[in-house]
């Protein structure tokens, strides 16, 4: 009786756990003229610092033919950053100009490239944005 009221205990804990986890998540909206992309940060200075910021309207502008940028409020620190590796929806910091990627198709691996989150709804609205966007914390 003991035994299955240890792995009772252990289980609650672990789904305690889990739940408790799944709320520490830091999800944010970027809300523009073509509707809106959440995404979820990870766990980096980079993203810590970005999420403090929050919430800015800012400008949205093109870079080439597979992102578009804006700039936050303040620099975003990369101590503890991984570099971007993914491809459409990742969420990156550009460290040498300062900017804040959203990618929406494939891209090269840059050392300057950091990786901040990845869209979790919305990611087909990216390459639409034009104008002043809302970059928001999702509670």
């Amino acid at each position: 009786m003991k035994g299955i009221l240890a792995i009772m205990m252990l289980l609650v804990l672990s789904c305690s756990a889990s739940a408790e986890g799944e709320n520490m998540k830091r999800l944010i909206e970027v809300k523009g003229n073509a509707g809106s992309i959440v995404y979820s940060l990870n766990d980096s200075q980079a993203a810590e610092d970005l999420w403090n910021q929050l919430p800015i309207t800012v400008s949205v502008s093109d870079f080439s033919t597979n992102e578009k940028i804006f700039y936050p409020e303040s620099e975003l620190r990369t101590g503890n950053t991984p570099l971007a590796e993914g491809g459409s929806g990742t969420l990156a910091y550009y460290r040498p100009w300062g900017n804040v990627v959203m990618v929406y198709d494939r891209f090269s691996s840059n050392s300057s490239l950091y990786e901040l989150g990845e869209a979790i709804s919305g990611e087909e609205n990216i390459g639409k944005l034009t104008g002043n966007i809302s970059v928001q914390k999702v509670l």
